[in-house]
C-alpha cells in the first residue's frame, strides 16, 4: 500500500450519512469539513459474496463522491452475512424480523469495507468479524422492532442499540461491527496522507 506524506491542510470529507461513522471518526478526533453520502445503486450482483460486495459498494462509494483540491474521501459499506446470503438494510418491519429470526441462535459475519480516496487513488480494506446471537424469544424480537432501533442496520439490529442484550460473543473489531473499523481506518487516512497525529510533518 502506497503511503503519501502527510499534509498538515487535507481536509476530510465523509462519504456517508451514517451518524455511527461521526461519532466513531471523533473517537480518533477528526471532524469532518463536509458530509456527502453517494447516491449509488446498493444491490448486489447475482451470487454476488459478501466480502467482494462490500468491498465493491465501499470502492463505487469513494469514487462517485466529488472532492475538491486539498479534500480526502473516506466512505464506508457495512453488510451481515449469514453464509454466502448478504443481508443488507431491511426495506420493512418484516424483513427486518426475518433476518433476526434467521439470525437467532447462529452464527455469521460482519464486514465492514472502508475506502478513503485522494485524488485518483484509492486506499482500501475491508474487515470480517464473527458475531453469536443468542437464541431469541417472540417477544425479545418484537420488543427489538417495536424500538425501530432496526432501521437502517444491515441485518436488521445493531450492536451498539438494544440489541446488544442478544449477542453473547464477537471475534473481531466491535467498531468495525458498528461500521467503522478505527485501527483500519486510521492505517488507510495516514497512508493517505491525512495528519491524524498532529506531531507529523
Amino acid at each position: 500500500m502506497t503511503t503519501l506524506p502527510p499534509l498538515q491542510d487535507l481536509q476530510l470529507v465523509l462519504g456517508s450519512g451514517s451518524p455511527r461513522r461521526l461519532e466513531l471518526l471523533a473517537q480518533l478526533g477528526v471532524t469532518p469539513i463536509a458530509i456527502r453520502p453517494p447516491d449509488i445503486d446498493e444491490d448486489p450482483y447475482k451470487a454476488e459474496l459478501p466480502r467482494d460486495y462490500v468491498n465493491r459498494i465501499a470502492a463505487e462509494k469513494a469514487a462517485a463522491v466529488v472532492a475538491g483540491e486539498g479534500e480526502i474521501v473516506l466512505c464506508a459499506d457495512t453488510t451481515v452475512a449469514l453464509g454466502r446470503r448478504i443481508m443488507g438494510k431491511p426495506s420493512d418491519t418484516g424483513e427486518a424480523a426475518a433476518f433476526l429470526y434467521a439470525l437467532s441462535g447462529r452464527r455469521h459475519k460482519v464486514i465492514t469495507s472502508v475506502a478513503v480516496k485522494r485524488g485518483d487513488q484509492i486506499w482500501q480494506k475491508d474487515v470480517q468479524s464473527t458475531v453469536a446471537m443468542k437464541q431469541l424469544s417472540d417477544a425479545e424480537v418484537n420488543a427489538y422492532l417495536a424500538s425501530g432501533d432496526w432501521q437502517g442496520k444491515a441485518g436488521g439490529y445493531a450492536i451498539q442499540g438494544p440489541a446488544g442484550a442478544f449477542i453473547p460473543w464477537i471475534n473481531g473489531s466491535y467498531t468495525g461491527i458498528v461500521g467503522l473499523p478505527l485501527t483500519e481506518t486510521a492505517g488507510l487516512l495516514t497512508a493517505a496522507g491525512f495528519p491524524l497525529y498532529k506531531g507529523d510533518t
